[in-house]
This record gives C-alpha cells, structure tokens and sequence, in this order.
C-alpha cells in the first residue's frame, strides 16, 4: 500500500498480519520503538525477509507504518509487560 507524507510516496507494510512470521527479535525491536513511523531501512530488509515479503521500499529503503500498526505493536506492549 502506498501512503503520501510531505509528498513523498512511502511503503506501508501491515505488521499484524505478518506478526507471527517474525522472529523474537524483530518483534522486540518494533516492540522497543512503538512511535516509529517509519521502519528504517535494514529493519526493513530484515521485515521482508522474515515475511518473504519483496516489496518495494521509499527512496531511503524504509516502509511506513500506518496508525494502526503503530496501535497494536504498543497492545503487543503492554501484553508483555511485567505487571
């Protein structure tokens, strides 16, 4: 899916979808960095790989979360959190 922000087209990427084919590690770190909009580009790599995803990324090789990525990796969050 493309989005447009500040007139560049960016990648988005629906993380919920893909979240069980990620490792432990990647979900940590998207986990560790909920207000990212934007994954940077060897994240992004990593994402794809993981997915088997070969979509295409922005000009710098990042993909765009949208909000509602960004909301359910922080209810992934507080899931895990210590209570």
């Amino acid at each position: 899916m493309y989005s447009n922000i500040e007139g560049a087209a960016l990648i988005t990427m629906h993380i919920k979808e893909f979240w069980n084919q990620l490792s432990p590690e990647t979900q940590q770190w998207l986990i560790e960095n909920p207000g990212s909009m934007i994954i940077p580009r060897t994240q992004t790599a990593i994402l794809n790989h993981e997915t088997g995803e070969d979509s295409p990324v922005d000009g710098h090789g990042g993909t765009l979360l949208t909000e509602e990525d960004r909301e359910f990796i922080r209810a992934q969050a507080r899931r895990i959190e210590p209570k």
